[in-house]
């Protein structure tokens, strides 16, 4: 089969890159960056999806698309929202807008996010589960990180969400996710085709951006232990998540592609483990610090003598607790992440291995 890969030059797209090849598909890459991580096995095109030149004969002989093409992170302020919207919607908008011209009917696999379902599913001791009301500023000025019960305000436990949780944006980057699968769904009921959106989870993993305020915190952390400086744990540290493996979200991507039966609708893509934000950055500052020996700590930036830094500094954006339930993804694609938190985090500390894919 042959597949099309929008952002397949990126963290999560040239991983799917790499595991498509390696079982044999014919993969075609379209993406307005040079690829970092080029696979010799993958035809390259560069081109900005917005444009409606890019997509001449891109659509050719394909037998699915697999849309990563995306801006990520939550962004510094609505002074972005301009650029989310132009890349998110307009970008997967002109793609529907090629498949439409192309009169393509193959799968359609998006890279969807957690971040759709805001707080997710909370739980009230007096009321049972609810839909939590947005964080206030007053609340997290004063430390109370928590959501409150929209009945009565009382302090909420975080609760497990599916796939039948409702839409719940909280910032500009969610929203346009959101939009992204109703854009989706919309060419898939017009024309009978199959869309998948796979609800990413916290990814992580080699290749991951660094330096740049749109990255994931596993990215924002990476890249302070980088530099010698100690992890800034926002809130308490408390967040729930789940972090999911990057080779595993490719995986995925490559069984929503290639299952025999195709399928419709929103897949969450968690390990079904849960792990604070503070669990995180204390892994990844272990990570860093292993197999160091004696005259060689400058060489790891004095990493050793750093610890987790909790702030206590917030975002309104930001949701508290946010952890899946998995469980669709494995009955339905018979995906389960294999990758363990403990082996993930300390392959992060570990240079990785040129490859005949990866010169």
């Amino acid at each position: 089969m042959r597949f099309l890969v929008t952002g397949g030059s990126g963290f999560v797209g040239s991983q799917v890159v790499d595991a498509l090849v390696a079982e044999g598909h014919g993969v075609r890459v379209l993406d307005r960056a040079r690829p970092g991580f080029p696979n010799e096995g993958a035809e390259y095109r560069r081109g900005d999806l917005r444009h409606r030149a890019a997509w001449d004969g891109a659509l050719a002989g394909v037998d699915g698309v697999c849309h990563q093409a995306a801006r990520v992170g939550l962004g510094v302020d609505m002074g972005d929202v301009a650029d989310y919207v132009s890349d998110n919607d307009v970008g997967t908008a002109e793609l529907l807008h090629a498949m439409h011209r192309a009169r393509f009917r193959g799968r359609l696999v998006l890279a969807s996010s957690m971040v759709v379902y805001g707080e997710g599913q909370s739980v009230c001791a007096t009321h049972g589960p609810v839909q939590s009301t947005p964080r206030s500023a007053v609340d997290l000025e004063a430390g109370m990180f928590e959501p409150r019960c929209p009945t009565c305000t009382d302090p909420l436990m975080p609760g497990q969400v599916d796939e039948d949780t409702p839409g719940d944006p909280r910032n500009v980057y969610a929203a346009t996710k959101l939009h992204q699968e109703h854009l989706c769904a919309a060419w898939g009921r017009e024309t009978g085709a199959s869309v998948t959106a796979l609800r990413y989870h916290n990814v992580y993993g080699p290749r991951m951006p660094a330096g740049t305020p749109y990255a994931g915190v596993a990215s924002i952390f990476g890249a302070a232990l980088a530099a010698g400086r100690a992890p800034e744990v926002f809130e308490d540290g408390g967040q729930r998540r789940d972090f999911v493996h990057v080779t595993d979200v490719a995986r995925a991507n490559v069984l929503a592609l290639t299952v025999r039966s195709p399928v419709s609708g929103a897949l969450n893509v968690a390990s079904g483990e849960v792990r604070t934000v503070g669990d995180l950055a204390t892994a990844m500052v272990a990570a860093s610090t292993a197999g160091v020996v004696p005259g060689e700590a400058g060489r790891h930036n004095g990493a050793g003598r750093l610890r987790p830094v909790v702030t206590g500094r917030w975002r309104l954006g930001d949701v508290r607790h946010l952890v899946a339930s998995p469980r669709r993804a494995r009955e339905i694609l018979g995906f389960s992440a294999a990758v363990a938190f403990a082996d993930g985090v300390a392959a992060l500390a570990r240079p990785v291995p040129p490859s005949k894919n990866h010169p």
